[in-house]
């Protein structure tokens, strides 16, 4: 019986592991600014959307 269990080193392990703490954090920095741009994109959006009402209200559109 060819028994192939722990063919995969420490040190190889702890490099996946690594890799992923590394994407997961990237992911979350990401994530963080994503919010934070749409963040502080929303009230411009609004005021955007209030202006457009206005300006349609007052025949200016």
């Amino acid at each position: 019986m060819n028994d192939s269990r722990g063919a995969l080193e420490v040190e190889a392990l702890l490099k996946i592991i690594l890799v992923l703490v590394a994407v997961l954090l990237v992911i979350e920095v990401l994530s963080a600014l994503i919010s934070g741009i749409i963040g502080l994109l929303q009230p411009l959006v609004m005021l955007a959307i209030l202006a457009i009402i206005v300006l349609w209200l007052l025949d200016r559109l």
